[in-house]
């Protein structure tokens, strides 16, 4: 691997890739690792942008470095100063979470938060996070299965177990490995818009969005006869956000009642239909927005928020930015495809 941050092309409006470094350690899980790769590391074509958003580097106390089990060695790691020109970095997890982590790596860590780089953990890398102090009295989660460890270990952290990640500005962290995909998506989402983000979940062929409060481990029970799976449900759904679409006229369409629709939605998806069917709508309001539409009542009615009044408060309370600030940050800008 290189050492330190390849010389990439820039992105169109000038500037620099963001900078990524993942620390990698004795036993970090590879999974977590790639995840972080795919994410922020590979070429993104389907963008339709004449250079990368983001570049990733490598980062360890030793050039060589052993992971989880053995199933792969990295060679020619860069060194943990990397640490400190980074934009963002990501704290892997690895599975003896109750051993302590060297002080090489707690010092990194240590340092990319006092300089106020954004700093996220995947799965149990939240560990390293607490080791180092960085989560004192913050919000945070990690892996259900080690979440009485945490407390014990961590008790100064606000730990929520049942979400799937959290985000604390300068802090996000993901429960699970897969979480970590849900939390790689909010970062594109919240960097580049829904538009950008909704493109990277489809080259991942993974599900665009998954808000953060939903709950990590969730009852998949087999299936009895006739299919009780909402993915039809969803996808009609999906297609017709415009619509007066209400939690009983879902549950028509589904074939039961209410209530055993949103046991339904609480088993599979941990959540309300109304929760559910109120993030797609404001989805769909950042991506008009996004591809140039400057009419709050058209958005509105299209996304199926009724009102520009209820657009603007929902909207603010998803991505903290009123309509005009978020199409000044997540715009087009002269007409130009964001991705296609």
């Amino acid at each position: 691997m290189p050492q330190g941050f390849s010389q990439l092309r820039p992105p169109p409006d000038g500037r620099q890739p963001h900078r990524v470094a993942v620390i990698v350690d004795e036993g970090t899980n590879p999974f977590e690792v790639g995840v972080a790769t795919e994410l922020f590391g590979l070429p993104r074509p389907e963008l339709g942008l004449p250079g990368p958003l983001y570049e990733v580097t490598m980062c360890a106390p030793t050039p060589e470095v052993r992971l989880n089990h053995g199933f792969f060695t990295l060679t020619g790691v860069a060194g943990l100063e990397t640490v400190d020109a980074a934009d963002t970095l990501v704290v892997p997890g690895r599975p003896d979470n109750v051993v302590p982590r060297g002080d090489a790596v707690l010092d990194a860590v240590r340092r990319t938060h006092a300089r106020g780089a954004r700093m996220m953990s995947l799965c149990t890398g939240s560990f390293a996070l607490a080791e180092a102090g960085v989560l004192d009295g913050r919000r945070a989660t990690t892996h259900w299965l080690w979440a009485e460890t945490f407390k014990q270990l961590h008790p100064q952290v606000l730990l929520e177990p049942d979400v799937l990640f959290t985000d604390e500005g300068d802090i996000l962290t993901a429960a699970g490995s897969a979480a970590a995909l849900d939390l790689g998506l909010h970062i594109w989402r919240t960097d580049h818009g829904a538009e950008v983000a909704n493109a990277v979940s489809r080259r991942l062929v993974f599900a665009a969005h998954r808000d953060g409060g939903q709950r990590q481990f969730v009852e998949r029970p087999v299936p009895a006869v006739p299919d009780e799976s909402l993915g039809p449900l969803l996808a009609w759904a999906q297609e017709r956000l415009g619509d007066p679409l209400t939690v009983p006229a879902l549950a028509s369409r589904a074939a039961v009642s209410p209530a055993t629709l949103h046991r339904r939605f609480r088993a599979q998806l941990g959540t309300t239909p109304l929760a559910w069917l109120t993030g797609e709508r404001v989805t769909l309001a950042r991506r008009l927005i996004e591809r140039g539409e400057e009419r709050l009542d058209v958005v509105a009615a299209r996304s199926g928020l009724g009102t520009a009044a209820n657009l603007r408060a929902r909207l603010r309370h998803e991505t903290g930015l009123s309509p005009s600030a978020y199409r000044r940050r997540f715009g087009r800008g002269g007409g130009e495809p964001v991705c296609t």
